[in-house]
This record gives C-alpha cells, structure tokens and sequence, in this order.
C-alpha cells in the first residue's frame, strides 16, 4: 500500500511540475509515468496476499471482521484490508512444575485441591488446534492471543473443579485414567463453543504431598512382602503335599511286601544273601524251621 500513496505522490509532483514555468516542466511526464507506475504496482502489491502453508487469513476492515477466510497460497483481495493469519496445525500448551518446562517461565503447575483436603501438584500439556471457519469468530470475540485467554484458564479451572472428587491416592494410581477422561471431555466442550478442538490431554505428572509419598510406598513394600510370603507358604505345602505323598508310597510298599512274604521266601532270601558274600565258606541248612548256619567263615 506504500507504494500506491507514493505513486500517486509522484503523479502529484508531475501535474504540478507541468503547470509551472520552472526547469521540472520538462519532465512532467515522465514524472507521471513514473507515478502512474508505482501506483499500479503498489495497488497490484497490495491486493494479492500469500498465505503459508498450515495457515488461514481472517480479513479485517476499519475494525470490522470478514467472515470469508483465505486458504494457504496466493490471494486476491481487497488492498484496504488486513489480514491477521491464524495457524490451523496442531498446537500444544504446557504447564508444568519445572521451571523451563511449559510455556510460561518458572512454576506454571496446577495446585489442586484433593477431595481428602491434600494438596496434588499437576503437570498438563494440551493439543488443540483452531478451527479454519471459526478463525474469523475467534478473532472478533477472542481476539489472537486465545491461548493465555482461553486455553490456559479452561484447563486449570476444569482440573480443579474436577479434582475434588478424588482422593490423593486414588488420583497418583487407580483413578488416574478416569480423572484425565473427565477433564478432557468438559475441556473439549468448552474449547468447541469457542472454536476450538480439543485433540489430547496428557497428564504429564501428578506430584503428591512427601508424606502420602512415604505412605503409598510402605503400602506398596508391605503388599509386595505378603506376596512374596504367599509365594513361600505356597511352596512349602507343595513340598510338604510331595513329601506326604513319598511316605504314603513308601508304607504302602512296606505294607504290601509284609502281606506277600512266607517263612520259605524269607529262608530263600537270606540263602541268596550269604551265598554271594565272599565271607562264607560253608553253610549248614537246618530243618526249614531255623535259620541256616555258617560253620566256616573269614
């Protein structure tokens, strides 16, 4: 647009130069060709506009808002009109403890209170993105700087409203998943009412009170220490149960074999016993009524 207003300058200075009697009048039309140029290219200039790529334009006129958006390339418009680009790709926002951690410097983490009145430190981080057909809403209403007056508020507002509904331990382990659900679907329907989607809340940390921490770890030690004694108590009635089993089998042997054997049998088996010694030399049998009797013998 400069270049139109100086065009039409130059065009100014050429008419009055051939008007007048002094040594410009000479020039006077190349001076207006010169400012005929410039006007034209200033105007062609100031009505084509490149959008980038993952970007619309909202237009804007003497404060009034445009509902017509330009899409990412080369533009035809109006040379008055401004235009405020709005990115459409995914955006995120961090709040988080760590002091360079999230978008704003030094502690920007959530301090909610729990619904058994402790204190529980969160780390957020949140993907939305605009939507293109409501850039030119958001621009009148919000205005472009919709992530500190929109995104940021909403979110810490909804973990804390939230939060009151759960314990501190329920929200460090079982309840976690429920918890992080329930504030992305309140988040979510607070961002489309204002043109935004809402695309995942990661809940990057929950930090709890040193003293529930020492607590929730005893808790944790003593449950893994039942389950290791279980684990022993379980063997030893396996072994126990095996052992059982072994005696059972070895009277019920004995049983059997003091069933079966005969006077004859237990004569033949001791027979069989000194006859393979290398110690006996001779041996006597009795009348089958006594036990046979070894007469030489080293």
């Amino acid at each position: 647009m400069l270049l139109f207003v100086l065009g039409l300058i130059t065009l100014v200075v050429g008419y009055v130069a051939a008007r007048s009697n002094s040594f410009f009048r000479t020039y006077a039309k190349l001076i207006k060709g010169i400012g005929i140029g410039v006007a034209v290219i200033g105007l062609l200039s100031a009505s084509l506009i490149q959008i980038e790529p993952g970007e619309v334009g909202v237009q804007k006129l003497f404060g009034k808002v445009s509902d017509r958006v330009l899409e990412s390339g080369l533009n035809l418009k109006n040379p008055l009109v401004e235009v405020v680009p709005f990115d459409k790709r995914t955006q995120n926002y961090t709040m988080s403890g760590i002091t360079t951690g999230g978008e704003v410097v030094g502690d920007d983490a959530i301090h909610v209170l729990s619904a058994d009145g402790l204190e529980v430190i969160i780390d957020l981080t949140v993907l939305y993105r605009v939507l293109p057909a409501e850039a030119p809403r958001i621009l009148r209403e919000i205005g472009v700087d919709y992530r500190d007056v929109i995104v940021r508020p909403i979110c810490r507002t909804r973990i804390r409203d939230n939060a009151v509904y759960y314990d501190a331990v329920s929200l460090y382990s079982s309840k976690r998943d429920e918890f992080q659900d329930r504030i992305f679907k309140g988040i979510e329907s607070d961002f489309k009412s204002r043109g935004l989607v809402l695309e995942q809340l990661l809940v990057r940390n929950i930090n709890l009170p040193a003293s529930v921490k020492t607590a929730i770890e005893s808790k944790i030690n003593a449950e893994q220490e039942a389950q290791k004694m279980t684990f022993v108590l379980q063997k030893e009635k396996q072994e126990a149960e095996r052992k059982r089993v072994e005696a059972q089998g070895i009277a019920d042997y004995q049983r059997i074999i003091s069933l079966s054997l005969t006077d004859k049998q237990l004569q033949y088996e001791m027979i069989k016993a000194i006859t393979n010694s290398p110690n006996a030399k001779l041996i006597i049998m009795g009348d089958g009524k006594n036990t046979p009797i070894i007469l030489n013998g080293n």
